[in-house]
């Protein structure tokens, strides 16, 4: 594996209004390494991923990748899959993912080609013409995640991808998803899963209220809570679940 940080996020701090909600939060992603970006509904997850991409400008701090801010049209291919999915529900689900492989510089023929491979593969085939809203939510999310991994992304940011799925699909997008880590690309992955944590990260880092509660190699981590699982260290950072928010 490479140990050049492809992603570095230095003392990040983000306002709004007059409420902090991440503080002074710094770690790196280097190079090839499949990276955990965990923590309770509301701990900075999602803040911190828009903030990368630009989508917020950060109150302090600096965060990059590659070693500059984000652009779409920069010099890394990324592939996002937010946890709200966003696709043309009203549009067939070939028609969808081949405009969104032309956006990312395919060509039509080879977009085709790509996405009838993959639908084959995760065995929707024969929905290739079927309307997207047509589709379960487990169906629609498959289609998510081919746009996300379509063209080979070298950095893959994934929020949540197998959320709602049974274990047979689960399976299925995991095994998609290690394809890609054999491939060299660079993942931050967001779940609330920790055997999916287990089976895929090199790393974690654990946020709660906007700072690191936890963060280095999965078994460091585990060291340093005196040899407890993931969930434990979950229950011991957040305290008795009852009447807190689902993890």
């Amino acid at each position: 594996m490479d140990t050049t940080a492809l992603v570095s996020v230095d003392h990040f701090r983000m306002d709004f209004g007059d409420k902090t909600v991440i503080s002074d939060l710094s770690f790196t992603i280097k190079k090839g390494e499949t990276f955990g970006l965990l923590g309770s509904n509301g701990s900075g997850k999602t803040t911190t991923i828009r903030a990368l991409l630009g989508i917020y400008q950060p109150t302090g701090g600096e965060l990059l990748i590659a070693g500059k801010p984000y652009k779409v049209d920069g010099s890394v291919k990324l592939g996002y899959l937010p946890e709200e999915r966003g696709l043309y529900k009203k549009e067939l689900v070939l028609d969808v993912m081949v405009y969104f492989g032309e956006l990312k510089g395919l060509t039509k023929s080879a977009a085709t080609r790509w996405s009838l491979d993959y639908l084959n593969k995760v065995s929707l085939g024969d929905h290739a013409k079927t309307r997207l809203d047509k589709l379960s939510g487990g169906q629609q999310q498959k289609v998510q995640l081919g746009v996300t991994i379509m063209n080979n992304p070298e950095l893959l940011i994934l929020d949540e991808p197998t959320k709602g799925f049974d274990p047979v699909n689960r399976r299925l997008l995991m095994n998609i998803i290690e394809e890609h880590q054999k491939q060299g690309a660079t993942v931050i992955f967001v779940t609330h899963q920790m055997e999916e944590v287990e089976r895929l990260c090199d790393r974690i880092i654990l946020l709660k209220d906007g700072t690191a509660r936890a963060y280095g190699t999965v078994a460091d981590v585990k060291k340093s809570f005196g040899g407890a699982s993931l969930d434990d260290i979950f229950i011991k950072v957040y305290g008795d679940p009852v009447g807190q928010e689902t993890f």
